[in-house]
């Protein structure tokens, strides 16, 4: 008896450790078919953040009255709604003019006003460092006028400080190959950033400190023209842009931002035939893969932009945008300084899908007026980007002019291609 009472005590605790081992089995299948679903759900949420639908965005990225006639205008899209209806182009942002430019030196700015009072006049403005325009004055466009220097000191002499007797100590990086940055040659060179590299290396820098900027727009102008020389000082001629030098422009974009800092034009492209159909497709990225981003724009058109695209019709494997020419497979920015009557072509360009850089005034000459109606023009026309030297007020010395965005926002809603809903607050969270 004891022996069958022991057997079948055994076989009872066999049978609840077949049974334990069951229930835990069970257990860890449950927990692992728990974590399918929920990593099935954060992919399907992830990819539901990454994109919005078109009814989600009736009144937001569209101007047309559907969202009004459901009563939509009165519920402001969230910001997260917002950046992934928005596309980069349904955004206006202030930029700076001449973004690196100093004092140019008094005394080569007296000679100046005594030999063309007119040119001196241009001159009298300046800006504070890269850095500290995106993160005081809420700049999201610079401009960069770029020389080539393929091997170094073609720029060291600034000869008109030996004229005037000034110290002439040469910064070493104007003696190092590569790309160099200022506004003229010789005669008004002082910059916050001497080289490209070193320009675009600090806007690379506030970048990756504020991952979820709004894009920020680098406006590219290449400078190939000599200056007069009416004392015969020996100015230096700048070198022509050609293949080579373009090609080595974008590799020193490439030595500063990855693949995945820039919006290129291969990115915007994407499968359509031409750069150009993307973009009256409205295929520019939602600012939700915007953000954190960089775009390069070129200022030049003509010879340059014929050699830049050259064998490349829609920018393949080019890192810059064209000035282009709406009906060409280029054409995706242009580039419409002057604002004043020309508000209906700009919206109608803005409408079609492009970009646009405009300015809010030209040298000093605002500034010296106090007139805004340039500014206010460029409001209106919905160009994405707007150019100024007097982003905030005080930066005239000569009134009380400013270019600046309601309530001091670094960007608010088109007024051409969004709608109601649309809410400047929303546009930008940087933390």
């Amino acid at each position: 008896m004891a022996q069958q009472y022991s057997t079948t005590s055994r076989g009872i605790q066999k049978l609840r450790t077949v049974r334990l081992r069951l229930a835990v089995a069970a257990v860890l299948t449950l927990l692992l078919v728990a974590a399918s679903l929920g990593s099935a759900a954060q992919a399907s949420s992830t990819t539901s953040r990454a994109m919005a639908t078109p009814a989600a965005c009736e009144g937001l990225s569209t101007v047309d009255t559907a969202a009004t006639n459901r009563g939509r205008e009165e519920r402001p899209a969230p910001h997260g709604l917002t950046k992934r209806c928005l596309r980069l182009n349904q955004i206006q942002v202030m930029g700076t003019h001449n973004s690196y430019k100093l004092d140019t030196t008094p005394e080569i700015l007296d000679a100046l006003a005594f030999l063309d009072p007119a040119l001196a006049s241009e001159l009298e403005y300046r800006h504070v460092p890269l850095a500290e325009q995106f993160d005081q004055q809420g700049i999201r466009q610079i401009e960069l006028d770029v020389f080539a220097d393929p091997e170094g000191g073609l720029f060291s002499q600034r000869v008109a400080l030996d004229a005037l007797d000034l110290p002439n100590e040469t910064p070493p990086e104007l003696l190092e190959p590569g790309m160099k940055v200022m506004h003229v040659q010789e005669v008004d060179f002082n910059t916050s950033c001497l080289t490209l590299v070193l320009c675009l290396e600090q806007v690379e820098a506030w970048s990756d400190a504020h991952p979820r900027h709004l894009p920020i727009a680098v406006l590219v102008e290449l400078k190939q023209a000599a200056i007069p020389d009416p004392l015969n000082l020996g100015f230096v001629t700048p070198l022509p842009f050609g293949t080579t030098e373009l090609d080595a422009l974008d590799a020193e974009i490439r030595s500063v931002f990855g693949r995945h800092d820039l919006i290129t034009p291969d990115d915007v492209r994407g499968d359509y035939a031409t750069l150009e159909d993307a973009v009256l497709a409205g295929h520019w990225p939602n600012l939700s893969r915007a953000r954190g981003k960089v775009i390069l724009l070129m200022d030049n058109s003509g010879t340059v932009r014929d050699l830049y695209r050259a064998d490349r019709p829609s920018l393949e494997g080019r890192p810059i945008f064209t000035n282009g020419v709406p009906g060409e497979a280029d054409a995706a920015f242009v580039k419409v300084n002057e604002p004043r009557g020309n508000e209906a072509y700009i919206q109608d360009l803005v409408a079609a899908g492009y970009v646009v850089r405009t300015r809010a005034d030209s040298p000093t000459n605002e500034a010296r007026s106090g007139d805004t109606t340039r500014f206010e023009a460029a409001i209106e026309s919905g160009a994405q980007w707007i150019s100024t030297d007097y982003p905030v007020p005080g930066r005239s010395e000569f009134s009380d002019y400013v270019a600046q965005l309601t309530d001091g926002h670094p960007a608010v809603c088109n007024p051409v291609n969004t709608g109601p809903r649309c809410v400047n607050a929303n546009l930008e969270r940087l933390r």
